[in-house]
């Protein structure tokens, strides 16, 4: 690296250059939908019933009113709304009810202030929805003379849509200059403050390009591009600062007259930074990996863009910035504040942060406990979480579909909410007798034929409240639970949708469980050599992860700051939340421990004092990992900001377990468990001990020598070289 630092920074500036101009046309490939199951039965019944009858759901509610007086009954009124639905691309639709074709439909308000127009739109996906709904909207909004509001499932997808694009845009006008003044403050100089964002930069560019190839092949949402920017730009950072911390470390042993002082420091850097970036990297991307197992194209599009995120970022650490690095020697400290001359961001085994863990370990037991104890408190609202997806109130009150639908149901009457029933091969008679049993499911208000086609029947059934309540749940599978006397009954709808992802997102989670724990322990295992510090870390970072969750409940689901935070409760969670919650979280706590415990074990090899290699592990990272998630705090903090709530609610979370990871377990339970375990900390069997010592991923330390002071009956005996 150091003797072709020159080629490796041009090759790579001229790779981003051409990642950017690529990637820049992501957006055209990417899917607008992809929450469904295709297996699902709520999918099937769908599919089944375009097959026979063409789309008969209700898509998009046009609401029409005047603010002069007209009525609904009123002739210009009514030829106004006539122009508009004879203005609609006929290909862009399956049906179109306007309130005066349907007199006895309930589509004119009380008072015949307000009249509505019903619009099924064409297509066989929700993409291909979402993409006629674009043809749609601007015809319904462009009305003479009379108010138009756009209610229904693909209005409200459209503005998140829209809404996310903005938001995603103020994150990064935000995040990126507070990032390089706090860069500009953690290590004191210009240059060196610079290099987090430069990494960042390209690992975005980069990531997108890759995103970019593979939506080529699949089916990629456009929320990837949320996650790339979220740990695109924030792990860059974490890696930029291990690596330019290290760098500046190992230059200042180097003499101020040794020529080749940055190529010794940059070897140096890569054998030990450069090697926990790798291995960090590579947990992060098996975290984001264990999203593609689930079938909805919004999950596995999510770890789509973590993946690419993380190994571009990752690459980008390890070959553009050694490169830069290797360029600037000693000047990667232009450009110094005055009062931060002396300071190093590493310092050495004494300090306030191997105090505290000295302080920690006399009381091993005790912090345990009271830590423990308080994570799980604040857990707890997640063992009373509700679930439900996506519906008007994700979004702020002011959007569009928000207000829209608020207004339907202030001038309609109470919401409704409805399910497509799909009866193939029944007979009439069996029709008739089916519906009855319906009607009876106690909450149904009505029952009513939408079409038929030989042995095929589609109805509908309608109840009062919202499509994501507990209660619609619960009557979906009331309603799945009756079974025609012939034939089969498929049942879809919004409510049902909700019902299968629930369920599919159950399914696989403990797929997702084991793969994550399973690729974890493997891979800290080469890392460290210890078939014990996996277990604990895996422990640790669960107990962080769930206080979040339980954050998250309290917050989003309970309502509680609603009015500080600006979002409306929707008394339940996001099915989907939860999920990349724990992948990212997983990913980034898992980031933190690989950095902590390279040093731990590095100090351990060379004095085998498990105490002293503790403290000087939490000092020697003290600062870099509060620099670090101060960091990456401050990128997902601007996602927190979103208007969307699914977003700020992966924003809050994501923030409040960075800071439970990096201050309470980093600095508390790590070096507790690890007092208590011991020397047991790097047990493995003979075996796997030997396999380690010839194969396993290693830091190489500084070479100097401490005497072994270990009890010769220590667990380690067997597996731990003595010191060279």
């Amino acid at each position: 690296m150091g003797r072709r630092a020159l080629a490796v920074l041009l090759v790579g500036v001229l790779l981003t250059l051409g990642a950017g101009a690529f990637g820049a046309g992501v957006f055209d490939s990417l899917s607008q939908g992809g929450f469904d199951d295709a297996s699902s039965e709520s999918a099937q019944e769908l599919v089944a019933e375009r097959e026979a009858f063409g789309n008969k759901g209700i898509d998009v509610v046009a609401i029409y009113s005047d603010e002069g007086g007209l009525t609904a009954d009123d002739p210009q009124f009514r030829a106004a709304v006539e122009d508009v639905v004879g203005a609609i691309p006929a290909d862009a639709v399956a049906s179109v009810v306007p309130y005066y074709a349907a007199p006895d439909a309930g589509l004119v308000s009380q008072d015949a202030s307000h009249a509505q127009v019903l619009i099924s739109l064409a297509g066989v996906s929700q993409d291909d929805f979402l993409t006629n709904y674009d043809r749609v909207a601007p015809v319904l909004e462009d009305v003479e003379g009379l108010d138009a509001d756009l209610a229904g499932a693909f209005a409200v997808y459209n503005d998140v849509n829209q809404i996310t694009s903005d938001d995603l845009k103020r994150a990064e006008l935000i995040s990126l200059p507070i990032v390089i003044l706090l860069a500009l403050l953690i290590f004191g100089s210009a240059v060196a403050a610079l290099m987090p964002a430069m990494v960042g930069i390209v690992a975005m560019l980069g990531a997108l390009a890759v995103v970019r190839v593979i939506a080529e092949f699949t089916e990629v949402s456009v929320f990837s591009v949320n996650v790339i920017s979220l740990l695109g730009i924030g792990l860059a950072i974490d890696y930029a600062l291990f690596v330019i911390s290290r760098f500046r470390e190992e230059l200042a042993l180097q003499p101020l007259d040794a020529p080749d002082a940055a190529a010794v420091a940059i070897r140096r850097t890569m054998a030990t930074a450069g090697r926990t970036v790798l291995f960090s990297g590579l947990t992060v991307a098996a975290a984001m990996a264990s999203l593609l197992i689930f079938p909805q194209a919004f999950l596995r599009s999510m770890g789509y863009g973590g993946i690419a995120a993380v190994v571009v970022a990752m690459l980008a650490a390890l070959t553009i910035l050694p490169a830069v690095l290797r360029l600037l020697g000693r000047r990667v400290d232009a450009g110094r504040l005055p009062w931060r001359r002396d300071r190093s961001l590493a310092p050495g085994e004494g300090g306030r942060w191997a105090g505290l863990a000295h302080a920690v370990m006399r009381r091993p037991v005790l912090v345990m406990v009271v830590t423990i104890a308080a994570l799980l408190a604040v857990a707890s609202p997640f063992l009373g979480a509700k679930w439900g997806s996506v519906d008007y109130r994700v979004l702020p009150p002011d959007a569009p579909a928000h207000e829209a639908a608020a207004l339907l149901n202030e001038e309609f009457g109470p919401e409704t909410s409805t399910a497509q029933l799909l009866l193939r091969g029944t007979e009439p008679t069996d029709v008739a007798a089916y519906v009855e049993e319906v009607r009876a499911v106690p909450g149904v208000l009505d029952v009513v034929s939408v079409a038929e086609d030989g042995t095929d029947t589609l109805l509908r059934a309608v109840w009062e409240g919202n499509s994501q309540t507990e209660a619609s749940q619960d009557l979906v599978r009331d309603l799945r639970a009756i079974d025609p006397a012939s034939g089969e009954a498929l049942v879809g709808g919004l409510s049902a949708d909700t019902v299968d992802l629930i369920a599919s997102v159950a399914d696989h989670l403990p797929w997702m469980g084991l793969i994550v724990v399973g690729v974890m322990l493997v891979l800290l295992f080469v890392a460290f050599g210890s078939v014990v510090l996996p277990v604990k870390a895996v422990l640790m970072n669960l107990f962080s992860i769930t206080a979040s969750f339980g954050v998250v409940t309290w917050i989003f689901s309970d309502g509680n700051l609603a009015g500080l935070l600006g979002f409306e409760p929707q008394g339940f969670l996001d099915a989907t939340n939860p999920i990349l919650m724990l992948a990212i979280l997983f990913g980034l706590s898992m980031d933190y421990e690989v950095f902590l415990l390279s040093r731990v074990r590095e100090e351990w090899d060379r004095t085998h004092d498990n105490d002293r290699a503790v403290a000087a592990g939490v000092q020697k990272t003290g600062r870099i990992i509060t620099s670090a998630a101060l960091l990456l705090g401050v990128v997902i903090g601007a996602f927190g900001t979103s208007g969307i709530v699914f977003m700020k609610m992966l924003g809050v979370g994501m923030l409040v377990a960075l800071l439970i990871d990096a201050t309470i377990v980093r600095a508390l339970l790590v070096p507790a468990t690890m007092k208590l375990l011991g020397d047991w900390n790097w047990y493995a069997p003979g075996p796997l001990a030997r396999w380690w010592e010839r194969y396993g991923f290693r830091e190489e330390g500084p070479a100097a020598h401490v005497p072994d002071t270990r009890d010769p009956g220590t667990p380690s005996e067997d597996r731990v070289p003595e010191p060279v």
